[in-house]
């Protein structure tokens, strides 16, 4: 775990949260943090957790899931990845630098796995937590009961102001590794594309199966070519339950190069499964 300490030329210094947090992934070299962090920062250092501050070179961004890496000269230890996500109620803690204090750690519980449309990154899947997530702490992590890396703090959920109040997000381990995976081999990360646009389904007042609506279907794109039409409501998306059109774009944004996606849509009443091939 490691501060990171950005330097935002013309912007003054912000009293609550004047630095972020990042986690040591990779080789060693690579620091993963949020990219609203560096967000028009021109020059960034970072500081281990004996003191050390030195220079960091910023790297490739995603800003659709809100991940940025940085370089280091100097490998730092790293922190190892947990093999999926805890399950709901499991004892979960976080770790980063809040407000500026340095490497802080507060505990508590996975309040739910595999959030979207929570309305904060365009692709979005969250494990929510009770743990106390202060300004600062994001970019930094979220560790399950054995320490390992379980995903990469990303925001708070507050009414008024930038506050914990229990209801704090970080970005799942599965979207994480996926895209730093992506950012550190390729450079860049870029979700897969359906080929159509969804609405929220039940609309307001109705009853029935929640699920997304498609409400435009590209010729030649990978839904038309799946079979999807208009007015189909996706309830499916592979395993997961799709409660809105977030729920979509992470079970693409999850999918292993070349692999398909199972859609169980309702249409005209009865249920069908369709196979999509993202482009």
């Amino acid at each position: 775990m490691v501060s990171v300490l950005p330097d935002w030329p013309g912007r003054p210094p912000d009293a609550e949260a004047p630095e972020g947090s990042g986690v040591v992934i990779g080789d060693g070299q690579w620091i993963v943090t949020a990219a609203h962090v560096l967000e028009g920062a021109r020059h960034i250092r970072i500081r281990d957790i004996d003191g050390n501050v030195v220079e960091a070179v910023p790297g490739p961004v995603s800003d659709a899931a809100d991940l940025a890496l940085l370089r280091v000269e100097q490998a730092l230890p790293v922190l190892q990845w947990a093999d999926a996500s805890p399950d709901p109620g499991a004892p979960v803690c976080a770790i980063g630098n809040a407000f500026g204090l340095d490497h802080t750690v507060t505990c508590g519980v996975v309040s739910a796995v595999h959030r979207s449309d929570v309305g904060f990154n365009a692709v979005e899947d969250f494990t929510q937590t009770d743990a106390a997530v202060n300004p600062g702490m994001s970019g930094g992590a979220l560790v399950d009961e054995d320490g390992r890396l379980a995903g990469i703090v990303s925001a708070i959920f507050a009414k008024q102001s930038d506050a914990n109040i229990g209801v704090n997000f970080a970005v799942s381990i599965e979207l994480a590794r996926m895209v730093t995976d992506a950012l550190m081999t390729k450079g860049t990360y870029r979700p897969p594309a359906s080929g159509m646009a969804l609405k929220p389904a039940l609309a307001a007042g109705e009853t029935g199966k929640a699920g997304a609506e498609a409400v435009a279907v590209t010729t030649d794109g990978a839904a038309a070519l799946a079979g999807v039409k208009v007015g189909d409501r996706i309830l499916y998306a592979g395993d997961r339950r799709v409660l809105g059109p977030g729920d979509v774009r992470a079970a693409l944004a999850l999918l292993a190069p070349g692999e398909n996606l199972a859609l169980r849509i309702l249409r005209d009443g009865e249920e069908i499964t369709l196979e999509l091939q993202p482009r």
